[in-house]
């Protein structure tokens, strides 16, 4: 093993020891000893929930566009398709769109290095995850904006499941980060699980926003401070059989919009930033399609939600196989976003080499 390679070894062990300590410390004292205090200062008003987008022109603002993903096959494939239409809008007008980076958190390269630009971070140490994948998501954004050079000064948090349908401009403002309101995140209901996380002197149960962390465009000096929060935060809750009970496979969003409250960073609350097939059946002025829920009809077109259909199309079908090329599309009177969805999946499988290898 090179001297590089050692040192980073080193500060890998030095940064788990750190997370560990600060895990002990939340068993026995308020959660925030572990964290750093807030840099940002308190803009001293309340807003809606909802806030229209100001009207202002500005010059570009360019954001860096950041997905995590694990090395499996199913990741790989969605990763594959986003990148291609990353690249068909990353130029175009009204785009502030900037540089792109795949997280990836395996710990070691894949056969997509040369396709796709990409971060290695190391996953968590064996067992700390508790099976709950997705905690290695805040961990290796940590390792990521402690060691990349990030030219832009904001950063777009995205997934692989997230398909661009046209230029997505900056919608954050200075300190207002900009993000997708959720209709199942609700920190009023779990107010008393989650005062264990977010203290009362920080404000309001309400100062949580209904967010996850991703898609968020944010200030990097923001994401900086909320990053280590966020991580600690999420592993703490898993630790609580309370907040594991509750928040299940969202614990992590819950995680990022209380490390975001803890530091003051509120969000623009943009519903217009995507869709998710098939509850959402337009596509209208929206700029991504989230495929996070399967889509199944009959073959005269209706839903059949909760049941396989004659036609369908879920991600979950494609864990250990990459989609064929040229799906079928779906039968007439399907919705157009899922219309849409297929026929970008299709044009996307169509023209990225190698697809299946």
């Amino acid at each position: 093993m090179g001297y590089g390679n050692f040192f980073k070894t080193l500060l890998i062990i030095f940064s788990v020891a750190l997370i560990t300590y600060n895990i002990i410390l939340s068993t026995s004292a308020p959660l925030r000893q572990g964290f750093p205090g807030p840099k940002i200062p308190s803009w001293g008003y309340s807003v809606d929930p909802i806030i229209k987008m100001p009207t202002d022109t500005i010059k570009k603002r360019m954001f860096h566009t950041a997905v995590t993903a694990s090395d499996s096959v199913y990741n790989a494939w969605q990763c594959r398709v986003m990148y291609y239409w990353f690249k068909k809008f990353q130029a175009r007008p009204g785009s502030e769109m900037g540089g792109f980076t795949r997280i990836l958190h395996s710990g070691k390269p894949d056969k997509y290095m040369d396709e796709i630009p990409t971060f290695i971070a190391h996953p968590l140490p064996s067992g700390v995850d508790q099976g709950y994948i997705v905690l290695n998501r805040p961990w290796a954004f940590v390792q990521w904006l402690q060691q990349a050079d990030i030219k832009e000064d904001y950063i777009f948090m995205a997934e692989p499941d997230h398909i661009i349908v046209k230029p997505i401009p900056n919608l954050s403002r200075d300190r207002l980060a900009a993000a997708f309101p959720f209709f199942y995140i609700e920190p009023k209901k779990y107010e008393t699980i989650l005062r264990r996380f977010f203290p009362v002197e920080k404000g309001p149960i309400t100062n949580i926003d209904p967010i996850g962390n991703s898609p968020v465009i944010v200030l990097k000096e923001s994401l900086m401070e909320i990053a280590p929060t966020w991580m600690n935060v999420s592993l703490a809750m898993k630790k609580d059989p309370d907040a594991d009970k509750a928040f299940g496979w969202v614990l992590e969003m819950y995680a990022y919009a209380v490390a975001s409250a803890i530091h003051e960073v509120s969000n623009i609350l943009y519903k217009d930033f995507m869709i998710q097939p098939p509850w959402d059946t337009e596509v209208g002025n929206k700029y991504i399609i989230h495929y996070t829920y399967g889509c199944d009809y009959d073959l005269k077109g209706k839903l059949t939600y909760g049941k396989i259909g004659e036609w369908r199309f879920d991600k979950r079908s494609y864990g250990t196989v990459a989609p064929p090329r040229n799906l079928p599309l779906p039968p007439t009177g399907v919705p157009e976003s899922v219309v849409t969805l297929v026929k970008m999946v299709n044009e996307a499988t169509a023209n990225i080499p190698n697809w299946g290898a």
